[in-house]
């Protein structure tokens, strides 16, 4: 008498993916444990905003907390009378040209120092990192008397190349992780097909590291509009100030015109949240590139 087969065993169950693991442990937490410190969070953040906003378009002496009636006395009061206008225009030049600077000279030095290998390449990676631990205050004497040697004190040209040089070794940097995470493989298959190096970088690298770019110029940019230090010692006629000077300029030493530092605020954080609305997507997709290894 035979035996019959025995039944194949039932295979065992493979284990849940970490991901499904993660998901179901995030459903099983209270949503009011997630939302009730987001919430704390949110109004901590807009309420100091909120308050800002309000000055600037409350009339003076009003002790209203909405903003209403609205007035845009004090905004005109600081473009005209205490010369924003010519201190927005100072900050964009200022910005821009700091932007386009840094971006080309930090492309550049982070090509090199992502594809080629040369002897000091460690000591002037570690040099780079080092010197962001020196603060800008450090560095005015002596560039104070360079840019005194060369006549460039009270012009925009010596913030513009203090604020490059302060922001070049971190861009570098960042670059340089960016190029390292583009295959090596595609600038060679460039060069087989007749392309020069320079030629392979322009057509297949650059439009690779276009969110890394975006990283890096818009914080040399929001650096360059927002540095006080530089603008306020190199600069000294009211025609050249830049917008973190002419808010200084709006504290006295017996009062503040707070509806007038307001609309001055608002003035000088409209151009930043416009820049960051506009490059956020960019933005964290180059940070998150440049993560990844290097």
């Amino acid at each position: 008498m035979t035996t019959p087969p025995a039944a194949p065993a039932a295979p065992a169950p493979s284990p849940a993916p970490a991901s499904a693991e993660r998901r179901r442990a995030w459903d099983e937490v209270p949503r009011w444990q997630i939302y009730l410190p987001l919430g704390i969070y949110l109004v901590f953040t807009l309420v100091p905003f909120y308050w800002i906003l309000l000055f600037a378009v409350r009339p003076a002496g009003s002790t209203s907390l909405l903003p209403w009636p609205m007035t845009t006395a004090h905004f005109e009061k600081v473009w005209t009378e205490r010369s924003f206008g010519v201190f927005f225009q100072n900050s964009l030049l200022i910005g821009v040209a700091v932007l386009v600077m840094t971006t080309v000279v930090a492309l550049a030095g982070g090509y090199a120092l992502a594809r080629f290998d040369f002897r000091i390449k460690k000591g002037f990676m570690l040099a780079l990192l080092c010197s962001q631990f020196v603060p800008g205050a450090l560095l005015l004497v002596p560039l104070f008397q360079i840019f005194a040697e060369l006549r460039m004190i009270n012009s925009l040209g010596s913030v513009i190349i203090a604020e490059t040089v302060f922001q070049l070794p971190l861009s570098m940097i960042l670059i340089s992780g960016f190029i390292r995470n583009v295959p090596y493989s595609l600038e060679e298959a460039a060069w087989v097909d007749g392309c020069n190096r320079f030629h392979a970088f322009r057509i297949v690298v650059l439009p690779l590291l276009r969110p890394g770019l975006v990283a890096v110029g818009s914080f040399a940019f929001v650096h360059a509009w927002n540095h006080f230090l530089f603008a306020l010692m190199f600069l000294s006629s009211q025609t050249k100030q830049t917008i973190p000077v002419g808010l200084n300029t709006l504290m006295g030493a017996d009062s503040v015109d707070l509806g007038a530092l307001a609309a001055g605020g608002v003035i000088a954080a409209v151009p930043v949240v416009i820049v960051f609305g506009f490059i956020q997507k960019w933005l964290v997709t180059g940070f998150s590139a440049g993560a990844v290894k290097g």
